[in-house]
């Protein structure tokens, strides 16, 4: 080479610092690459969830970068300006040093947008695992495994088992091969023995294999009219054999056919006497079974007391209107509310007699049956037998007739249909003990009450001032005077909607409130917080007429609104939505009545 020694030994570690960081920065490359493009050592680097204080300078551990640094006699060479190449070599090495900070600040913008993708997508994975329940599922498969684990196991050791048995078995070499052509025959004859066994008895013993009961869940079918109305139709048609037989009974009973009865009371009372009366069941059973044969076969056969009246079968429409689903809707729902609230009847009547609800009622039936146990110990059995046949034949053909006929009489000595009137069923017993707790409540109300009125005052002066409703004092919301107050029925008043058909505004036409009773007026507060303007007071001797209102007429039932007509109201006032309907229409009837009796009669004097 044309260069010297001296310029050599100056180009020399530049080269050397050159290649080193050329080597560092396609390493550091590399590395972004696998991390960019989710390598197999994407997961080496940390999270910067785990690492937050990390530095910029932290990722180059591995890599070392070796920084040239000049010596003094290069950098005065360097400032020589008699060497020709040293002002170019030095704006050189700046310019490399500077794309290569360039080229690390890059890499490490990258290296932190590759950290930040994968924290996003370690909290996607984290909410995918959440909603589709992976954890669960892997629970479910390592359960399966081990299980099947389990099994292989066992198949292993009873295939040992079984292969240590055969080694202990199996004979020496001189019995085998006298004993073969025995075993061969043996195990012919067992195995057809076992062949022959399973063909005829393996049916029967699959039978008693014990199987995990299957939880099979019935699809529930969606509301429909059409169905409903089918429904319906199927049970009473599936009832009507029940019903008829009852009937049937029941003309046997009241001597709808004088022969028929009298020819039933004579054969039933001569079978019980005779012992007969069982064997007399079982044939009237067979018998109405060889009936039901023979019209099911196509004979034309009525045996019946009571004549059947056929009823007219409407067939069902095919395209309905919507008010006529609704209303057939209504209709079948009416029925079902019906029969259901009778089925309950008799099932609560049942249970509280068993549960003591009445104890003198249970205590008749709790007598009768010691007496019964007793007769049953004491008394041979064809005997307690002929008593209660008797007694029954009777009770049925006898003296229900005279009790049918004389109501009266039934009122005062028919044990069984007294008991049975008597037995109150559960919402009757919600309202005893309601009306028990607000009486015993008005009472030591009453107690508590009077010795803290302060003297001077009455006692509808002291109610009166110390009432307030959830606005302020009653009589200053009213503007009525202090002893205006609400009765103690409706001491916190009736929710109700107030419909005013004289207003044509929706704001004024229906109002949310409360209504209250007091001696003289019927007040309703509206719930909407203003004026007074929007309360309502009438006074109840202007009321010109009160009755109960329905409002929706589609609706089954007679209404929850109650219509007042006073002079200065063209259309009636309705108090509509009310629950408590029927009270509140009694007490403003009663108060009414109170107050136009009391005016009138102070007129006359």
């Amino acid at each position: 080479s044309t260069c010297g020694p001296d310029l050599t030994w100056k180009w020399e570690p530049e080269r050397h610092v050159r290649v080193k960081q050329r080597t560092s920065v396609l390493n550091m490359l590399r590395r972004l690459d696998k991390i960019r493009f989710r390598g197999h050592k994407r997961d080496d680097f940390l999270d910067l969830a785990e690492s937050p204080n990390a530095s910029d300078t932290e990722c180059s551990d591995e890599i070392p970068l070796k920084v040239t640094r000049t010596s003094p006699r290069d950098s005065e060479e360097l400032r020589d300006p008699a060497g020709p190449g040293t002002l170019i070599m030095a704006t050189g090495v700046q310019d490399f040093n500077r794309t290569e900070f360039d080229r690390l600040n890059e890499i490490k913008g990258h290296l932190e947008i590759a950290l930040l993708e994968k924290h996003f997508l370690q909290e996607e994975l984290r909410k995918l695992r959440e909603e589709t329940n992976a954890e669960m599922l892997r629970q479910e498969l390592d359960r399966e495994r081990q299980r099947r684990m389990e099994l292989e196991q066992k198949v292993q050791e009873v295939l040992k088992a079984r292969t240590e048995e055969q080694m202990a078995q199996q004979p020496p070499k001189g019995q085998a091969q006298a004993s073969n052509g025995a075993e061969r025959r043996s195990q012919g004859l067992s195995s057809r023995l076992q062949k022959w066994f399973y063909e005829r008895f393996g049916e029967y013993v699959e039978d008693f294999r014990f199987q995990p009961e299957e939880n099979t869940v019935e699809t529930e079918e969606p509301l429909s009219a059409r169905r409903l109305t089918e429904n319906m139709r199927r049970l009473k048609r599936g009832a009507k054999p029940v019903t008829n037989f009852v009937k049937n009974l029941s003309a046997l009973s009241d001597w709808y056919s004088v022969y028929t009865s009298a020819i039933a009371f004579t054969v039933y009372m001569n079978a019980v006497w005779h012992g007969w009366a069982i064997p007399l069941f079982l044939f009237l059973a067979i018998l109405r079974l060889s009936l039901n044969y023979l019209i099911a076969r196509g004979w034309r056969i009525q045996w019946s007391i009571v004549p059947e009246v056929s009823e007219p079968v409407e067939p069902p429409k095919e395209d309905l209107t919507v008010s006529e689903k609704f209303q057939l809707v209504l209709d079948v729902a009416q029925k079902a509310q019906n029969l259901f609230g009778k089925m309950a009847d008799i099932l609560e009547k049942i249970k509280n007699l068993f549960m003591w609800v009445q104890p003198e009622i249970t205590q008749k039936l709790y007598v009768a049956l010691w007496a019964a146990f007793l007769a049953s110990c004491f008394f041979p059995y064809r005997l307690v037998g002929l008593a209660v046949g008797l007694y029954a034949g009777i009770k049925f053909f006898l003296i229900d007739f005279i009790f049918k006929r004389c109501p009266r009489l039934r009122a005062k000595y028919d044990t069984p249909y007294i008991i049975w009137r008597s037995l109150p069923t559960d919402p009757q017993l919600k309202e005893r003990s309601s009306a028990a707790v607000s009486r015993r409540l008005q009472t030591t109300s009453s107690r508590s009450y009077v010795p803290s009125a302060p003297a001077g005052l009455g006692k509808e002066e002291d109610a009166g001032r110390f009432h307030s409703t959830k606005k302020g004092n009653f009589h200053e919301i009213f503007n009525l005077t202090e002893n205006e107050r609400p009765l103690a029925v409706c001491e916190n008043g009736w929710r109700c909607c107030l419909i005013n058909r004289d207003r044509k505004m929706p704001t004024d036409y229906i109002r949310n409130g409360v209504l209250y009773v007091t001696e003289n007026y019927l007040c309703f507060e509206s719930s909407k917080s203003g004026s007074s303007k929007r309360n309502k007071v009438i006074k109840l001797v202007d009321i010109t007429d009160i009755q109960k209102y329905k409002v929706l007429s589609v609706l089954p039932g007679s209404g929850m609104g109650i219509a007042v007509s006073t002079p200065s109201t063209q259309k009636p006032l309705v108090f509509g939505a009310m629950v408590h309907r029927d009270e509140a229409f009694e007490t403003i009837l009663s108060q009414y009545i109170k107050i136009t009796s009391a005016a009138a009669s102070g007129g006359d004097s």
